[in-house]
């Protein structure tokens, strides 16, 4: 049903473009290298902003890379950025790193409000059609002091395209290997005071295998459906209507041992919110609601159910917002909102409410005749199950000339322990072992000695009566930027982050069937540090060249003094002898790459109209587990080598009206069926679009 109504709403706008006068080809189809330099931003401080005069690290995929690089969903625009990767979770969906943070850390935003539905911890970037975004903003280093909880690491927000004048759309279909194909639509209208967008999508797949010789597949088959309307409407030159929703549901197939079923995913989301100017005072008033459930089941031939699990989240959140304008250079916005979330999930010891509380305020000023911009700000969150937060930050650029800046920040961050880790109630019915949440040991552990299904208690359960602290970091960003001529840029950014009351899990009791019951708690700091540099070389309006690098250390603090206390061992094999490892020995966190880069060239070949460019990543090598089982990462242990992969596009407009798309991923055909479930092999596409204004 679903698939029918997308193609029918894609004939519909098809048929009405043909019906248009003065069709001309629309600025989404045509090839464009755009300087992105002083593109707006308005993640980093909630105004708008010119990204040159934001004092923070600020990444923006524009909407000309999105469709110049033929992107379909986030996670590919993600790759591709200095600083940034995906890491594939258990399921086949990929969660976003920053700065040595994991996804659980990073807070992903759509038009400004934020997206549930995280399983364990990672929110999948796969779920987001890249079709109907204008850009895509990424602050990196902790944002707590606008965002609030799971900004620690960095914010990504997608922003949606906004109504243009007249009637406009595009229709878009891309077809690519393994059975896999994308087909939406964009239609809008924008007239007087009115104004809608609507987005339609339907992404289907066969899925890949890695391994062909053990049952299953890497990626099983899927379907997915996204749809996206965006309506506005101004009663006054002060005061306007937005409303938003969104839909994305999700089926593929599923297994457990030798039953099959399906996975699927229902999420929804809407938006309102009225913006009015009082008296030179911007003034919003928004309200939020989104639902993300999931179901999974398996039956065994018979047709029995012999697993199923749901997960139905919901999050409302109201929020008034003000600008203060105190003449041209200083800018005050506060805000005051309310957090309301509810799960309804297998496998949990109740079904929490939990309110969050919380407002903001934030300083912007322009000083010392302009060359100066200093913002300080701080947000408040009370919450229920974890001790109230205060996040401050300040942040300070300096341009010293019109060709050279520098900026540094020093910023709070915090993520509050999630459902999961307060609520958990599992038993594992094949292996046997346990995890319980915080909150549900003192009773859960009591009732399971009770019942004698224990042989000892490791930790006390008087030390599960207080509460699981937050996470929480202090982030350090320092920042160069030298522009010598309009052909040249060159930026360098220096970052620290000393994270602390990490949540971890550890060994609570035994079992008598011989497996551990686990639970989570607060443990000593980590640290990630590093640099990122970036060039870009444009030597004429059909050339662009660009190139990134990052260098990252990630350690944890306690593991460094174990290793120099010499307290830790490793062996080069198995049988070998067991000897002392040094503090040389310690290599970090588990899957952390030390070098990331990437490398970028378009260009455009004006006599025949047609764009090239090509595109490449390299990871250096990073650990994924322990393998000689000393609890650490060390130079003895195995590691996933380094690899790099390379993308090309060609593209072309025909007949003024279409453009077509052929492109090659991962070239050089890298895989690792052992260690790496998200790069699929070497994918060949093609794509054709029709476009439309009037």
């Amino acid at each position: 049903m679903k698939l029918t109504y997308t193609i029918f709403m894609m004939f519909i706008s098809t048929f009405m473009s043909f019906g248009q006068s003065n069709m001309t080809l629309g600025q989404d189809t045509s090839f464009q290298l755009k300087e992105d330099i002083g593109e707006v931003v308005i993640s980093a401080t909630r105004t708008s902003k010119n990204q040159n005069s934001v004092p923070l690290p600020v990444t923006i995929i524009t909407r000309e890379e999105i469709i110049n690089s033929n992107f379909v969903t986030l996670d590919e625009a993600i790759n591709e950025q200095s600083g940034l990767m995906t890491i594939p979770d258990f399921g086949g969906g990929e969660g976003i790193q920053i700065q040595g943070f994991d996804s659980e850390h990073v807070l992903i935003l759509m038009d400004g409000v934020p997206i549930i539905g995280r399983l364990a911890g990672t929110l999948d970037l796969k779920r987001f059609n890249l079709g109907n975004v204008e850009r895509i903003e990424i602050v990196k280093g902790a944002s707590s002091s606008l965002y609030g909880n799971e900004a620690l690491g960095g914010v990504v927000n997608i922003i949606s395209k906004s109504p243009e004048e007249g009637m406009h759309g595009d229709v878009n279909y891309r077809g690519s290997t393994w059975n896999t194909h994308d087909i939406n639509t964009n239609l809008g209208f924008s007239k007087n005071n009115f104004g809608i967008t609507s987005f339609f999508d339907h992404n289907r797949s066969d899925g890949y295998d890695l391994t062909p010789e053990t049952s299953g597949k890497t990626v099983s088959p899927f379907y997915n459906f996204t749809s996206n309307t965006r309506m506005s409407y101004a009663f006054s030159p002060k005061t306007s209507l937005t409303a938003i929703g969104r839909y994305y549901g999700q089926t593929q197939d599923y297994s457990v041992d030798s039953s099959n079923g399906e996975s699927s995913i229902d999420e929804w989301n809407v938006t309102a919110k009225i913006d009015a100017e009082l008296k030179g005072v911007q003034l919003c008033g928004e309200l939020y609601l989104s639902d993300y459930s999931t179901l999974e089941f398996a039956d065994n031939d018979q047709l029995e159910r012999v697993y199923e699990a749901r997960y139905d989240q919901k999050l409302i959140r109201p929020e008034l917002r003000g600008v203060f304008h105190m003449g041209n250079n200083h800018e005050f916005i506060a805000g005051l909102g309310l957090n309301h979330e509810q799960l309804v999930r297998s496998s949990f010891w109740l079904d929490p409410k939990i309110n969050t509380l919380y407002t903001y305020l934030q300083y912007d000023a322009s000083i010392l005749q302009e060359k100066v911009n200093l913002i300080l700000g701080a947000r408040f969150d009370k919450h229920q199950e974890y001790k109230s937060q205060l996040s401050p930050k300040v942040a300070i650029q300096w341009n010293a000339s019109e060709k050279f800046n520098m900026k540094t920040s020093l910023a709070y961050g915090f993520k509050a322990p999630d459902f999961r880790q307060l609520y958990f109630d599992f038993s594992n019915s094949s292996v046997g072992y346990t995890v319980l949440g915080y909150n549900a040991v003192s009773n859960r552990l009591a009732e399971l000695d009770n019942q004698g299904e224990l042989i000892e208690i490791i930790v006390p359960i008087s030390e599960y009566s207080g509460r699981l602290q937050a996470e929480n970091s202090l982030n350090f960003n320092f920042g160069l930027s030298y522009h010598p001529s309009k052909e040249i840029l060159l930026n360098a950014n220096f970052f620290y982050n000393r994270v602390q009351d990490l949540i971890d899990t550890r060994v609570i009791a035994r079992k008598t069937n011989g497996q551990n019951v686990f639970s989570y708690h607060n443990i000593d700091e980590i640290s990630t540090f590093g640099c990122e540099f970036n060039l870009r070389w444009s030597p004429s309006e059909n050339f662009r060249i660009s190139s990134g690098y990052q260098l990252l250390y990630a350690y944890d603090r306690a593991a460094i003094d174990e290793f120099k206390n010499d307290n830790v061992f490793g062996r080069l094999a198995p049988n070998q002898p067991v000897f002392r490892l040094d503090r040389s020995d310690y290599f970090g966190l588990l899957n952390r790459s030390r070098h990331m880069a990437n490398m970028k060239l378009f260009t455009l070949v004006p006599f025949i109209n047609c764009d090239f460019n090509l595109r490449g990543t390299f990871r250096s090598k990073y650990g994924l587990f322990d393998s000689n089982n000393n609890n650490y990462l060390d130079t003895y242990d195995e590691f996933v080598g380094a690899y790099s992969i390379w993308d090309f596009a060609f593209s072309k407009e025909v007949l003024g009206k279409f453009r077509i798309a052929l492109g090659m991923d991962n070239v050089f055909n890298f895989t690792d069926a052992k260690n790496i479930s998200n790069i699929p092999g070497r994918s060949l596409y093609s794509k054709i679009s029709f476009s439309f204004n009037s």
